[in-house]
Protein backbone atom coordinates (compact mmCIF):
# COMPACT_ATOMS: atom_id res chain seq x y z
CA UNK A 1 0.00 0.00 0.00
CA UNK A 2 2.90 2.29 0.43
CA UNK A 3 4.25 1.51 -2.65
CA UNK A 4 1.71 2.38 -4.24
CA UNK A 5 1.47 5.83 -2.29
CA UNK A 6 5.40 6.44 -3.18
CA UNK A 7 4.67 5.93 -6.81
CA UNK A 8 1.18 8.08 -7.26
CA UNK A 9 3.12 10.86 -5.09
CA UNK A 10 5.93 9.93 -8.20
CA UNK A 11 3.78 10.82 -10.96
CA UNK A 12 1.72 13.45 -9.47
CA UNK A 13 5.13 15.15 -8.68
CA UNK A 14 6.41 14.24 -12.41
CA UNK A 15 3.16 16.02 -13.90
CA UNK A 16 3.76 18.81 -12.26
CA UNK A 17 7.30 19.56 -13.08
CA UNK A 18 5.95 18.66 -16.56
CA UNK A 19 2.94 21.20 -16.51
CA UNK A 20 5.61 23.69 -15.37
CA UNK A 21 8.05 22.73 -17.95
CA UNK A 22 5.61 23.39 -20.16
CA UNK A 23 4.06 26.51 -18.77
CA UNK A 24 7.09 28.13 -19.17
CA UNK A 25 7.81 27.09 -22.92
CA UNK A 26 4.62 28.43 -23.03
CA UNK A 27 5.41 31.68 -21.13
CA UNK A 28 8.42 32.07 -23.91
CA UNK A 29 7.00 31.16 -27.10
CA UNK A 30 4.15 34.11 -26.23
CA UNK A 31 6.83 36.25 -24.79
CA UNK A 32 9.30 35.75 -28.68
CA UNK A 33 5.89 36.08 -30.31
CA UNK A 34 5.01 39.41 -28.63
CA UNK A 35 8.37 40.79 -29.09
CA UNK A 36 8.92 39.53 -32.79
CA UNK A 37 5.43 40.83 -33.53
CA UNK A 38 5.86 44.41 -31.98
CA UNK A 39 9.31 44.40 -33.65
CA UNK A 40 7.22 43.64 -36.83
CA UNK A 41 4.75 46.07 -36.39
CA UNK A 42 7.00 49.04 -35.30
CA UNK A 43 8.97 48.15 -39.24
CA UNK A 44 5.64 48.15 -40.52
CA UNK A 45 4.75 51.32 -39.40
CA UNK A 46 7.61 52.69 -40.11
CA UNK A 47 7.03 52.05 -43.61
CA UNK A 48 3.96 52.62 -44.20
CA UNK A 49 4.50 56.58 -42.77
CA UNK A 50 7.77 56.92 -45.00
CA UNK A 51 5.61 55.31 -47.69
CA UNK A 52 2.91 57.88 -47.00
CA UNK A 53 4.92 60.52 -47.15
CA UNK A 54 6.48 59.97 -50.42
CA UNK A 55 2.85 59.80 -52.10
CA UNK A 56 2.74 63.18 -50.32
CA UNK A 57 5.92 64.51 -52.10
CA UNK A 58 4.77 63.03 -54.98
CA UNK A 59 1.71 64.39 -55.37
CA UNK A 60 3.00 67.70 -54.51
CA UNK A 61 5.33 67.98 -57.37
CA UNK A 62 3.46 66.74 -60.02
CA UNK A 63 0.82 68.98 -59.35
CA UNK A 64 0.23 70.83 -62.89
CA UNK A 65 -3.16 72.51 -62.51
CA UNK A 66 -3.06 76.06 -63.67
CA UNK A 67 -5.36 76.96 -60.87
CA UNK A 68 -2.49 76.92 -58.50
CA UNK A 69 0.38 78.69 -58.01
CA UNK A 70 3.39 77.76 -59.01
CA UNK A 71 6.43 78.64 -62.22
CA UNK A 72 5.18 77.43 -65.28
CA UNK A 73 7.86 76.90 -68.29
CA UNK A 74 6.34 77.03 -71.14
CA UNK A 75 8.52 74.95 -74.15
CA UNK A 76 9.03 76.98 -77.65
CA UNK A 77 11.52 75.06 -79.36
CA UNK A 78 9.43 73.53 -82.05
CA UNK A 79 7.99 76.89 -82.86
CA UNK A 80 11.33 78.66 -82.62
CA UNK A 81 13.37 75.53 -84.60
CA UNK A 82 10.47 76.00 -87.26
CA UNK A 83 11.35 79.63 -87.95
CA UNK A 84 14.75 80.62 -87.03
CA UNK A 85 15.81 79.87 -91.00
CA UNK A 86 13.68 82.74 -91.61
CA UNK A 87 15.68 85.09 -89.25
CA UNK A 88 19.15 86.90 -89.57
CA UNK A 89 21.46 88.68 -88.61
CA UNK A 90 22.35 92.34 -90.02
CA UNK A 91 26.11 94.08 -89.89
CA UNK A 92 25.95 97.44 -90.67
CA UNK A 93 29.08 99.55 -91.52
CA UNK A 94 28.78 103.53 -91.16
CA UNK A 95 31.02 106.05 -92.47
CA UNK A 96 32.24 108.18 -89.89
CA UNK A 97 35.76 109.76 -90.79
CA UNK A 98 37.14 110.52 -94.14
CA UNK A 99 40.56 109.44 -94.64
CA UNK A 100 41.19 112.13 -97.90
CA UNK A 101 42.36 115.06 -95.61
CA UNK A 102 45.26 114.97 -93.41
CA UNK A 103 48.85 113.44 -93.57
CA UNK A 104 49.31 110.10 -96.22
CA UNK A 105 49.87 108.18 -93.12
CA UNK A 106 46.52 109.22 -90.87
CA UNK A 107 44.34 108.86 -94.23
CA UNK A 108 42.03 106.01 -93.07
CA UNK A 109 38.35 105.91 -93.21
CA UNK A 110 37.31 105.62 -90.01
CA UNK A 111 33.92 103.26 -89.76
CA UNK A 112 30.88 102.15 -86.94
CA UNK A 113 29.83 99.37 -87.05
CA UNK A 114 26.57 98.09 -85.50
CA UNK A 115 24.51 95.19 -85.42
CA UNK A 116 20.66 94.30 -86.22
CA UNK A 117 18.31 91.62 -87.13
CA UNK A 118 16.46 91.38 -90.09
CA UNK A 119 13.48 88.55 -91.37
CA UNK A 120 13.30 86.66 -94.57
CA UNK A 121 9.72 87.26 -96.43
CA UNK A 122 10.24 86.59 -100.11
CA UNK A 123 12.00 86.79 -103.36
CA UNK A 124 12.23 88.09 -106.74
CA UNK A 125 13.85 85.96 -109.70
CA UNK A 126 17.20 87.77 -108.85
CA UNK A 127 17.04 88.59 -105.02
CA UNK A 128 16.28 87.21 -101.45
CA UNK A 129 14.15 90.29 -99.84
CA UNK A 130 14.37 90.89 -96.10
CA UNK A 131 12.42 92.93 -93.89
CA UNK A 132 14.56 95.28 -90.83
CA UNK A 133 14.39 98.70 -88.99
CA UNK A 134 15.09 101.87 -91.13
CA UNK A 135 17.06 102.63 -88.45
CA UNK A 136 19.54 99.41 -88.77
CA UNK A 137 20.63 100.26 -92.00
CA UNK A 138 19.75 103.73 -92.50
CA UNK A 139 23.38 105.88 -93.90
CA UNK A 140 25.31 102.03 -94.13
CA UNK A 141 27.76 102.28 -96.30
CA UNK A 142 28.27 98.30 -96.51
CA UNK A 143 25.42 96.01 -95.23
CA UNK A 144 26.02 91.94 -94.43
CA UNK A 145 23.62 89.45 -93.62
CA UNK A 146 24.79 86.10 -91.97
CA UNK A 147 21.97 83.63 -92.38
CA UNK A 148 21.23 80.24 -89.76
CA UNK A 149 24.07 78.33 -91.27
CA UNK A 150 26.37 81.12 -90.15
CA UNK A 151 27.31 81.93 -93.64
CA UNK A 152 27.68 85.91 -94.48
CA UNK A 153 26.82 87.69 -97.88
CA UNK A 154 26.87 91.29 -98.97
CA UNK A 155 23.17 93.18 -98.62
CA UNK A 156 22.22 96.32 -100.57
CA UNK A 157 18.60 98.38 -99.44
CA UNK A 158 15.72 98.15 -101.92
CA UNK A 159 13.47 100.44 -99.74
CA UNK A 160 13.47 102.31 -96.71
CA UNK A 161 10.54 104.11 -94.65
CA UNK A 162 11.72 106.77 -91.67
CA UNK A 163 8.52 107.53 -90.78
CA UNK A 164 7.01 104.24 -89.71
CA UNK A 165 10.97 102.92 -89.22
CA UNK A 166 11.02 100.09 -91.49
CA UNK A 167 13.20 99.22 -94.35
CA UNK A 168 13.38 96.09 -97.08
CA UNK A 169 17.27 94.87 -97.85
CA UNK A 170 18.29 92.00 -100.37
CA UNK A 171 21.29 89.49 -100.94
CA UNK A 172 21.77 88.89 -104.47
CA UNK A 173 20.37 84.49 -105.43
CA UNK A 174 23.29 83.93 -107.52
CA UNK A 175 25.91 84.84 -104.46
CA UNK A 176 24.21 82.24 -101.84
CA UNK A 177 25.48 78.75 -102.36
CA UNK A 178 23.30 75.74 -102.44
CA UNK A 179 23.94 74.89 -98.85
CA UNK A 180 22.46 78.01 -97.65
CA UNK A 181 19.68 77.84 -100.43
CA UNK A 182 18.43 74.69 -98.87
CA UNK A 183 18.72 75.92 -95.12
CA UNK A 184 16.82 79.14 -95.07
CA UNK A 185 12.93 79.83 -95.40
CA UNK A 186 10.61 82.78 -95.90
CA UNK A 187 8.88 84.18 -92.74
CA UNK A 188 4.97 83.02 -92.42
CA UNK A 189 3.37 86.49 -92.18
CA UNK A 190 0.32 86.72 -89.11
CA UNK A 191 -2.65 89.34 -88.62
CA UNK A 192 -1.22 91.40 -85.92
CA UNK A 193 -5.19 92.47 -85.26
CA UNK A 194 -6.00 89.83 -83.87
CA UNK A 195 -3.07 90.02 -80.87
CA UNK A 196 -5.20 90.32 -77.43
CA UNK A 197 -3.68 91.80 -74.12
CA UNK A 198 -2.02 88.52 -72.44
CA UNK A 199 -1.45 86.40 -75.63
CA UNK A 200 1.81 84.80 -75.50
CA UNK A 201 4.52 85.85 -77.58
CA UNK A 202 8.19 84.89 -78.85
CA UNK A 203 10.73 87.70 -79.67
CA UNK A 204 13.93 86.51 -81.99
CA UNK A 205 16.79 88.71 -83.14
CA UNK A 206 20.48 89.10 -82.64
CA UNK A 207 20.62 90.67 -79.21
CA UNK A 208 23.81 92.97 -78.53
CA UNK A 209 25.71 91.18 -81.57
CA UNK A 210 25.75 87.88 -80.07
CA UNK A 211 23.56 85.71 -82.66
CA UNK A 212 19.83 85.11 -82.49
CA UNK A 213 18.37 84.55 -79.09
CA UNK A 214 14.93 83.67 -77.96
CA UNK A 215 12.99 85.36 -75.75
CA UNK A 216 9.15 84.53 -74.57
CA UNK A 217 6.28 87.15 -72.95
CA UNK A 218 2.96 88.81 -73.63
CA UNK A 219 1.59 91.00 -75.07
CA UNK A 220 1.56 93.99 -72.86
CA UNK A 221 -0.59 96.25 -74.24
CA UNK A 222 -2.15 97.35 -77.84
CA UNK A 223 -1.32 101.08 -79.75
CA UNK A 224 0.73 102.67 -77.82
CA UNK A 225 1.95 105.38 -79.09
CA UNK A 226 5.85 105.63 -79.43
CA UNK A 227 8.57 108.19 -81.55
CA UNK A 228 11.06 107.18 -83.36
CA UNK A 229 13.12 109.64 -84.82
CA UNK A 230 10.88 112.13 -84.11
CA UNK A 231 7.97 110.45 -86.13
CA UNK A 232 5.16 108.59 -83.42
CA UNK A 233 3.74 105.17 -84.24
CA UNK A 234 1.21 103.03 -82.75
CA UNK A 235 3.16 99.89 -81.43
CA UNK A 236 2.69 96.66 -79.94
CA UNK A 237 3.96 96.80 -76.07
CA UNK A 238 6.00 93.31 -74.68
CA UNK A 239 7.08 92.31 -71.93
CA UNK A 240 9.65 90.02 -73.40
CA UNK A 241 13.27 91.14 -72.88
CA UNK A 242 14.48 93.35 -76.44
CA UNK A 243 18.00 94.73 -76.21
CA UNK A 244 20.50 96.04 -78.87
CA UNK A 245 20.67 94.11 -81.67
CA UNK A 246 17.24 92.61 -81.58
CA UNK A 247 16.13 95.88 -83.86
CA UNK A 248 14.40 94.57 -87.15
CA UNK A 249 13.86 91.30 -85.72
CA UNK A 250 10.45 88.73 -85.37
CA UNK A 251 7.62 89.23 -82.67
CA UNK A 252 5.80 85.75 -83.36
CA UNK A 253 2.53 84.81 -82.12
CA UNK A 254 2.36 80.51 -80.66
CA UNK A 255 1.96 79.75 -84.46
CA UNK A 256 5.25 81.14 -85.24
CA UNK A 257 3.39 83.78 -87.28
CA UNK A 258 5.47 86.98 -87.95
CA UNK A 259 2.84 89.35 -85.93
CA UNK A 260 5.67 92.30 -85.58
CA UNK A 261 8.83 94.14 -86.02
CA UNK A 262 11.01 94.30 -83.06
CA UNK A 263 12.01 97.64 -82.51
CA UNK A 264 12.42 99.32 -79.64
CA UNK A 265 13.24 99.44 -75.96
CA UNK A 266 12.26 101.97 -73.50
CA UNK A 267 14.82 102.95 -70.54
CA UNK A 268 14.59 104.81 -67.84
CA UNK A 269 17.41 107.09 -69.68
CA UNK A 270 14.70 108.16 -72.34
CA UNK A 271 12.59 109.03 -69.49
CA UNK A 272 13.14 112.24 -66.99
CA UNK A 273 11.91 109.48 -64.62
CA UNK A 274 14.63 108.01 -62.42
CA UNK A 275 12.79 104.91 -61.82
CA UNK A 276 14.67 102.06 -63.04
CA UNK A 277 12.12 100.61 -66.05
CA UNK A 278 12.51 96.93 -67.44
CA UNK A 279 9.90 94.72 -69.43
CA UNK A 280 8.67 97.45 -71.55
CA UNK A 281 9.79 96.82 -75.13
CA UNK A 282 7.84 97.82 -78.43
CA UNK A 283 7.29 96.06 -81.70
CA UNK A 284 5.69 97.80 -85.37
CA UNK A 285 2.66 95.48 -85.60
CA UNK A 286 2.80 93.88 -89.33
CA UNK A 287 -0.38 94.11 -90.19
CA UNK A 288 -0.43 98.22 -89.84
CA UNK A 289 2.88 98.57 -92.34
CA UNK A 290 1.81 95.26 -95.01
CA UNK A 291 0.87 97.37 -98.03
CA UNK A 292 4.10 99.48 -97.05
CA UNK A 293 6.39 96.49 -97.04
CA UNK A 294 5.23 94.90 -100.32
CA UNK A 295 5.98 98.91 -101.97
CA UNK A 296 9.10 98.75 -100.79
CA UNK A 297 10.04 95.17 -102.01
CA UNK A 298 9.37 96.75 -105.26
CA UNK A 299 11.98 99.05 -104.63
CA UNK A 300 9.51 101.93 -104.02
CA UNK A 301 10.88 104.52 -101.01
CA UNK A 302 8.37 105.60 -98.72
CA UNK A 303 8.86 109.62 -98.27
CA UNK A 304 7.00 111.03 -95.39
CA UNK A 305 3.99 113.22 -96.93
CA UNK A 306 3.10 117.01 -95.29
CA UNK A 307 0.45 119.79 -96.03
CA UNK A 308 3.65 122.48 -97.34
CA UNK A 309 3.01 124.77 -94.26
CA UNK A 310 4.85 126.71 -91.50
CA UNK A 311 3.29 128.66 -88.52
CA UNK A 312 3.00 128.60 -84.69
CA UNK A 313 0.52 127.18 -82.23
CA UNK A 314 -1.75 129.65 -80.59
CA UNK A 315 -2.59 128.51 -77.21
CA UNK A 316 -5.47 129.55 -74.78
CA UNK A 317 -3.35 132.81 -73.15
CA UNK A 318 -2.85 133.87 -76.72
CA UNK A 319 -6.08 133.39 -77.69
CA UNK A 320 -7.53 135.29 -74.69
CA UNK A 321 -5.69 137.92 -75.51
CA UNK A 322 -5.78 138.51 -78.59
CA UNK A 323 -8.94 137.09 -79.46
CA UNK A 324 -7.95 134.04 -81.55
CA UNK A 325 -9.14 130.64 -81.89
CA UNK A 326 -6.65 127.77 -80.81
CA UNK A 327 -4.97 126.11 -82.94
CA UNK A 328 -2.00 126.19 -85.60
CA UNK A 329 -1.77 129.78 -87.37
CA UNK A 330 -0.87 129.11 -90.77
CA UNK A 331 1.53 131.84 -91.61
CA UNK A 332 3.73 130.43 -94.70
CA UNK A 333 2.38 128.13 -97.33
CA UNK A 334 5.04 126.00 -99.55
CA UNK A 335 4.95 126.44 -103.44
CA UNK A 336 3.79 123.81 -105.24
CA UNK A 337 2.98 121.42 -102.35
CA UNK A 338 -0.15 119.80 -100.80
CA UNK A 339 -1.47 122.93 -99.18
CA UNK A 340 -0.70 125.18 -101.93
CA UNK A 341 -3.16 123.25 -104.08
CA UNK A 342 -6.00 123.48 -101.63
CA UNK A 343 -8.17 126.23 -100.34
CA UNK A 344 -5.86 126.69 -97.40
CA UNK A 345 -4.94 130.46 -96.59
CA UNK A 346 -2.29 132.26 -94.64
CA UNK A 347 -3.58 133.22 -91.59
CA UNK A 348 -6.07 130.13 -91.45
CA UNK A 349 -5.85 128.69 -87.79
CA UNK A 350 -6.24 124.85 -88.23
CA UNK A 351 -8.70 123.40 -85.12
CA UNK A 352 -9.03 120.02 -86.07
CA UNK A 353 -7.04 117.85 -88.61
CA UNK A 354 -9.70 114.72 -89.47
CA UNK A 355 -11.57 113.93 -85.79
CA UNK A 356 -8.14 114.90 -84.16
CA UNK A 357 -7.89 118.49 -81.98
CA UNK A 358 -4.65 120.35 -82.74
CA UNK A 359 -3.14 121.73 -79.83
CA UNK A 360 0.44 121.05 -80.68
CA UNK A 361 2.11 120.54 -84.25
CA UNK A 362 2.72 116.75 -83.23
CA UNK A 363 -1.37 116.22 -83.36
CA UNK A 364 -0.40 117.46 -87.16
CA UNK A 365 2.26 115.12 -87.46
CA UNK A 366 0.43 112.28 -86.08
CA UNK A 367 -2.26 111.69 -88.43
CA UNK A 368 0.15 112.88 -91.71
CA UNK A 369 2.64 109.78 -89.88
CA UNK A 370 -0.62 107.31 -91.15
CA UNK A 371 -1.26 108.68 -94.80
CA UNK A 372 0.31 108.13 -97.71
CA UNK A 373 0.74 110.20 -100.90
CA UNK A 374 -2.93 110.26 -103.07
CA UNK A 375 -4.57 110.40 -99.83
CA UNK A 376 -6.86 112.97 -98.87
CA UNK A 377 -7.26 114.99 -95.12
CA UNK A 378 -9.63 117.29 -93.94
CA UNK A 379 -9.22 120.24 -92.12
CA UNK A 380 -11.52 122.30 -89.82
CA UNK A 381 -10.33 125.87 -90.05
CA UNK A 382 -11.06 129.22 -88.38
CA UNK A 383 -10.73 132.37 -90.66
CA UNK A 384 -11.39 135.96 -90.43
CA UNK A 385 -14.59 137.38 -91.56
CA UNK A 386 -15.00 140.86 -90.95
CA UNK A 387 -14.50 141.28 -87.26
CA UNK A 388 -15.21 137.86 -86.16
CA UNK A 389 -13.85 134.58 -87.02
CA UNK A 390 -15.91 131.49 -89.13
CA UNK A 391 -15.43 127.93 -89.75
CA UNK A 392 -15.43 125.73 -92.79
CA UNK A 393 -13.78 122.33 -93.84
CA UNK A 394 -11.35 121.99 -96.23
CA UNK A 395 -10.11 119.10 -97.54
CA UNK A 396 -6.40 118.79 -99.10
CA UNK A 397 -4.96 115.58 -101.14
CA UNK A 398 -1.37 115.17 -100.26
CA UNK A 399 1.01 115.02 -102.64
Amino acid sequence: MSKNLEEKNFKNKKKLILGIVVGLLVFIFIFVAIFLFMQFYSKLNSYMENNEKEKIELKYTETNDSTNEGIYITDVSKVVENVMPSIVAITSKTLISSGQYGPSFFREDQYAEGAGSGIIIGKSNEKLMILTNNHVVEDASELSVQFINEKSYDATIVGLSQRKDIAVIAVSLDTLDSETLNEIKIATMGNSNELKVGNGIIAIGNALGYGQSVTTGVVSALNREVSVDNYTSKMIQIDAAINGGNSGGALLNSKGEVVGINSAKYSSSATSSSASIEGMGFAIPISNVSELITSLMNGENDESVSLGIEGYIIRDNSSYSYGMPTGFYVSKILSNSSADKSDLEIGNIITKINDTTVSEVSDIQKVLNELNKGDKVNLTVRYISGRAYKEKEITVTLS
